[in-house]
């Protein structure tokens, strides 16, 4: 394992379940000379309509999802206050702060989340599409996977679309997840390629990384994100990747960092060094 720091993470608070300095304990364990603490920023003012909302009050992790940029704000101001003071108790590990996005392309949503930024200053900012805007409904991932096969060809259009707009928004420093519906196991025909290299066409345009995230895939056999398919498109257009094991736990630190290493070799993708 040769990437010594993890940034896409997610701790107590939001839907993590260690504290931050659990987290801050375990990298520092693997001998990681840097931590970023990145939970959800998501709002959007219909959120709490959404199916997904109520699955997540059962769970106990609604508090990552806000109707409004004055609740988000509550929330990330004494979040990252916690983050700065435990960066003065932990001064031999960096603590970075940053936050998990997702994008939606309304003016409103732009002009709240670039307030909101002004006053956060985050270190970093990863882009996510987990909600599609259909029918003035929001779905989740999960909603996907429980539509009608021509219900779902539209949502995964929307989908692509959603982050390449995301990625020409300028906002963000690294894309998650990529083929997100993977994980609902959608998505994986050859008729989506189109719609990817789009997307990564546009992720190239603006400068910003892709992640080869190892810790979403639930099966016998350790899949990562995004496919290979995905991947010769990220080397071909030389695209920065860097790791991320989207850890919601210390345990989960650095999980599959090996495997995703072996996939950088393998296609000579360009990894983003810090």
């Amino acid at each position: 394992m040769t990437q010594k720091y993890t940034l896409h993470t997610h701790t107590i608070g939001f839907d993590g379940k260690n504290s931050v300095q659990d987290m801050v304990n375990r990298a520092r364990e693997l001998g990681f000379h840097t931590i970023g603490i990145s939970n959800h920023f998501i709002v959007h003012e219909n959120i709490r309509k959404s199916k997904m909302y109520g699955f997540a009050v059962q769970g106990g992790y609604a508090n990552i999802y806000s109707s409004y940029f004055c609740d988000v704000m509550d929330k990330f101001i004494p979040h990252y206050n916690e983050l700065d003071e435990i960066q003065q108790q932990n001064p031999d590990i960096k603590i970075l702060r940053g936050m998990e996005v997702d994008f939606f392309n309304n003016l409103n949503w732009r002009n709240g989340f670039e307030k909101s930024i002004k006053i956060l200053k985050p270190d970093y900012i990863i882009g996510s599409t987990h909600f599609i805007e259909y029918n003035n409904t929001l779905l989740n991932s999960h909603d996907w996977a429980n539509a009608d096969p021509k219900t779902q060809d539209v949502l995964l259009e929307k989908y692509w679309e959603n982050l390449k707009t995301a990625a020409e928004s300028g906002l963000f420093t690294w894309m998650a997840h990529l083929d997100l519906p993977k994980k609902v196991h959608l998505g994986s025909e050859d008729k989506w390629a189109e719609y990817e290299l789009r997307a990564v066409e546009s992720i190239a345009k603006s400068n910003t990384m892709i992640e080869i995230n190892t810790g979403l895939y639930k099966t016998d056999n350790y899949v990562p994100y995004p496919s290979d398919r995905i991947l010769q498109m990220v080397a071909k257009h030389k695209i920065p990747v860097l790791i991320s094991d989207d850890a919601h736990a210390s345990n989960q630190i650095a999980r599959h960092f090996d495997e995703a290493e072996n996939l950088i070799s393998k296609f000579n993708l360009t990894k983003y060094q810090r």
